[in-house]
């Protein structure tokens, strides 16, 4: 017991500092990676090399995210002084002037098809500062496009956190992937009647209810669907798209949207730069571009050997970690600023000299989630190779015992509040989850899906998210704030999540021969 206690030392501590005291996510990072340091030590007789290799790791992981971050901070800014935001502020209020449908769309709608594509922050850094911009209060702003995608992040990014689960564990695809999108399903309408709520109360309930309703059918069904056909890589963006289309066809159907005379320069200018990183994200994926991206060698983890604790942990075997300098997502963002520079520029639509100043804003805003980032994925792994998050998750199912169902979402939530992914956290508690299921006879299946999808919601509250999404609407100095308004929804969502998880359990085990 009291090595489960001192295991969860280090993350009880980052909460208490951000929740109590008001401390910023780099701050308490920082404060929580030197108690798992002292901790790891002393109590779990992690020695120096064994520590030195876990911040060899570290470096490589955050250098991944670092990259997709400062990507997507230079873009919104880049897009902001095209004047791509206040064109997309205009465009969506002649859609519809009901400020919940906005929200829908965006926050909802928009978000989640970035997550589809994208994911690792984007969705947040580039909804955030939009919903900001047609008037949404920052703190809301943030809570929404936080909120909103949170449906799309198992299936999201081209599916990279499915595949790792299904990697890790072995358990059949189809299977695994049906209980995901059903439990995702009943998720992406608890988010929606989210967004709305937290765009208006009950007031954009009534206005929003009928078309988030439509929507979130469209968005469950048409990812329900998708895997079903086995696509699990697009599953979430054809439920994405599905629900933009409905979205948009709902609006046009109650009253034609008033667009000005200058409607097609608008529309280009507030599209265009989504339009050249989505084209660029899918260029990316074609064979043929993707060798050619490849011609400069990939940054590439070097391999550690067999490290082993003084109290017997063994490190387990990790996969190696490689950054593509061409054709990572971070390098894709990078290059869809360029171009809607360039095009900017040529346009007259970016003054002359303002690179500057965006290359301020971007440093400016990077700095904290940047610190945040680097001293979580220390503690991250740290608490790794020490084998304190595996004694953490195991602690926590012995405790739980026939009722694990119910715990089994908060320990996926878990493993990406501490890292930051939901992909990392199904690589981590992966194989945790099917055993712990197997032993007390419980389908594999349900509970995988219940660790992918809590840690699809303990992603958006991980600090580093937290302090990206802050960043980039002026809450630096609120996180904490941010990070309670935000646990508020996501809390109650994995609880309706663990409900939904322990009722299925128990019709398992009545349906099971």
């Amino acid at each position: 017991m009291i090595a489960v206690l001192l295991a969860a030392f280090p993350i009880l501590l980052i909460l208490a500092l951000m929740l109590g005291w008001h401390w910023n996510s780099a701050r308490a990072g920082v404060a929580g990676w030197l108690a798992g340091l002292i901790i790891a030590g002393l109590a779990f007789g992690a020695n120096a090399p064994l520590l030195a290799w876990a911040h060899v790791r570290a470096t490589f992981l955050a250098g991944t995210v670092l990259f997709i971050i400062w990507g997507a901070l230079l873009f919104y800014r880049v897009t902001e002084a095209a004047g791509a935001v206040q064109a997309m502020s205009e465009v969506l209020t002649r859609i519809s002037p009901h400020r919940a449908f906005q929200a829908l769309l965006l926050a909802w709608g928009f978000a989640s098809f970035l997550q589809s594509v994208g994911g690792y922050g984007v969705p947040v850094a580039v909804v955030a500062p939009l919903l900001a911009g047609i008037g949404f209060p920052p703190l809301a702003s943030f809570v929404m496009a936080s909120v909103g995608h949170t449906w799309a992040i198992s299936f999201g990014s081209l599916g990279a956190s499915f595949k790792t689960l299904q990697g890790v564990t072995n358990v059949p695809s189809a299977e695994l992937a049906l209980w995901s999108a059903f439990l995702l399903g009943v998720l992406c309408l608890i988010t929606g009647a989210a967004s709305l709520w937290i765009a208006g109360g009950k007031t954009a309930l009534r206005q929003g209810g009928a078309p988030m309703l439509l929507m979130g059918i469209a968005m469950a069904g048409g990812q329900w669907l998708t895997v079903r056909a086995g696509e699990y890589e697009i599953a979430a963006m054809i439920g994405a798209l599905a629900g933009l289309l409905v979205g948009v066809g709902w609006a046009i159907l109650q009253k034609r949207p008033t667009l000005p005379a200058h409607s097609g320069a608008l529309l280009r200018k507030a599209l265009l730069p989504y339009l050249l990183l989505l084209i660029l994200i899918f260029a990316a994926r074609v064979e043929g571009i993707k060798a050619g991206l490849e011609i400069v060698p990939p940054l590439v983890e070097p391999e550690h050997p067999a490290l082993t604790t003084s109290s017997g942990w063994t490190v387990p075997d990790v996969q190696e970690n490689r950054i593509s300098l061409l054709s990572h997502t971070g390098a894709l963002l990078l290059y869809a600023s360029l171009l809607t520079w360039l095009y900017g520029r040529r346009r007259g639509e970016i003054a002359k000299g303002q690179g500057r100043q965006v290359w301020r804003k971007v440093t400016r805003s990077a700095l904290t989630p940047t610190l945040s980032i680097v001293a979580m994925m220390a503690l991250a792994t740290t608490m790794e190779y020490a084998g304190m998050i595996d004694l953490l998750a195991r602690g926590l199912a012995r405790a739980a015992g026939g009722l694990f169902p119910l715990v089994s979402p908060f320990i996926g939530a878990l493993g990406a509040f501490i890292t930051g992914s939901n992909t990392n956290a199904n690589a981590l508690f992966g194989t945790l989850q099917r055993d712990t299921a197997l032993a007390l006879k419980l389908a594999a299946p349900l509970i995988l899906a219940a660790q992918t999808v809590g840690g699809g919601i303990g992603s958006t509250f991980a600090p580093a998210k937290v302090a990206l999404g802050c960043s980039t609407v002026g809450l630096e100095a609120q996180e904490s704030d941010a990070m309670r308004a935000l646990l508020k929804y996501q809390l109650l969502a994995l609880g309706v999540i663990a409900a939904l998880t322990f009722g299925l359990s128990r019709l398992t085990l009545l349906a099971a021969p």
